[in-house]
């Protein structure tokens, strides 16, 4: 039996194939809303189901596929489900997995369109939500209840950086019988591989480390293939959030040097963390990779690398963080993460305005926090940039 490739080569070939027609080396993009058939009992055989191939590209795409066949194997699932959006994949799930009436467990600390997501739109059709303290896996135990149908783990939570014991949640929620969906957008594949510690579904906004490059908005979720083909049937099909063939070729394209990338952005991330640890202007630092932070030993066990996001308080609170972010000439002031350029920003005035403001304070998003996506300048220039801002 030959050796499986390693992760770098399926990042490169899993998925795809040269085309068979002309022999283009990169996939095309199949820019088409429909598909012919070859008879009519073609056309009954797909639409049932008993013969595979394309229909209408909201229903499928060979560009879209590739995309789809190469997250599942780089997550370690059977199948994966694309969508136009993060938020689109994260909804299409959690929808598939519970009805009215039904519970949720969650953490304490969200990404701001997750959190209003529970509380604007699935709690009005019946479905209950729990925010809790997920750093001590005991909590999760406790907070299940006969109702709870779902277990969703943000891990490193944004903007806080806190982490969630993925084996430990996992193990409980197979002993109740509860899925557990992780959102692994901060770390992506290549540091952090969800379902290899036992979790169930993991979903990703492809926007950020999978894309990489900022042009392109697009979600994914990986799991089991009896759950991606409900999802694909109930709610991709009838939701309509579909990814377009064009925004497939663009993640296909991105992704190519994902891994290259996130290591980059983990090493420039690691010298500016430390950087803000020591600067005289900085109260607080929270990055997995430093030594002092809470979970760092949890850190090294569940992920390859630290990653490319972290978060700071200046000292002198939000007045102190805004003149820091209007001094930036470097850094980009701009929501997202993942991209190639740095972007610094405000949570408690931009990702997570949705949030109550008490609750933000409670979680530790505090008004003085400002989170940082490192890029892949050199990382001089970003310390160079942070340094006169914060003197500034």
């Amino acid at each position: 039996m030959s050796k499986p490739w390693g992760f770098n080569t399926r990042i490169l070939h899993a998925g795809e194939k040269p085309d068979p027609g002309t022999g283009a080396i990169t996939i095309p993009i199949y820019q088409t809303s429909t598909f012919v058939f070859e008879s009519a009992e073609q056309g009954q055989a797909r639409f049932e189901g008993r013969e595979e191939g394309y229909v209408y590209t909201r229903l499928g795409n060979p560009t879209t596929r590739a995309f789809e066949l190469k997250m599942a194997d780089l997550e370690g699932g059977e199948d994966a489900v694309a969508f136009s959006s993060g938020m689109a994949a994260i909804s299409s799930v959690l929808m598939a997995l519970v009805n009215a009436g039904d519970h949720v467990l969650t953490n304490a600390v969200l990404y701001g369109s997750t959190y209003d997501f529970f509380h604007g739109m699935i709690s009005r059709y019946g479905v209950s939500v729990s925010h809790i303290d997920m750093t001590d896996p005991a909590n999760v135990r406790a907070a299940i209840t006969p109702r709870t149908k779902a277990i969703y783990v943000e891990t490193p939570a944004n903007p806080t950086m806190t982490l969630t014991d993925l084996r430990a949640v996992a193990a409980i929620g197979k002993e109740a019988g509860i899925p557990v969906i992780v959102d692994n957008t901060f770390a992506s594949p290549v540091l952090q591989r969800p379902l290899a510690l036992g979790c169930d579904v993991v979903v990703h906004s492809a926007t950020k480390y999978i894309g990489g490059h900022g042009d392109v908005i697009a979600g994914v979720a990986i799991g089991s293939r009896e759950l991606m083909g409900r999802v694909r049937a109930e709610f991709l099909r009838n939701l309509g959030g579909v990814l377009g063939p064009f925004e497939a070729w663009l993640l296909l394209r991105g992704i190519k040097t994902m891994a290259l990338r996130v290591w980059r952005h983990t090493e420039n991330a690691t010298k500016v963390a430390e950087f803000l640890a020591s600067h005289p202007m900085v109260e607080k630092v929270y990055y997995p990779g430093l030594l002092d932070f809470p979970q760092h030993e949890l850190a090294r066990r569940q992920m390859d690398g630290m990653g490319g996001m972290l978060s700071f308080e200046v000292k002198g609170g939000v007045e102190k963080g805004r003149r820091v972010m209007n001094a930036v000439r470097l850094c980009e002031l701009a929501v997202s993460l993942g991209d190639t350029q740095t972007l610094i920003e405000h949570p408690a005035s931009m990702t997570h305005a949705v949030v109550d403001p008490a609750e933000r304070q409670r979680v530790g998003i505090t008004d003085g926090l400002i989170r940082l996506s490192v890029g892949l300048e050199d990382p001089e220039d970003i310390i160079a940039d942070l340094d006169q801002a914060l003197r500034a």
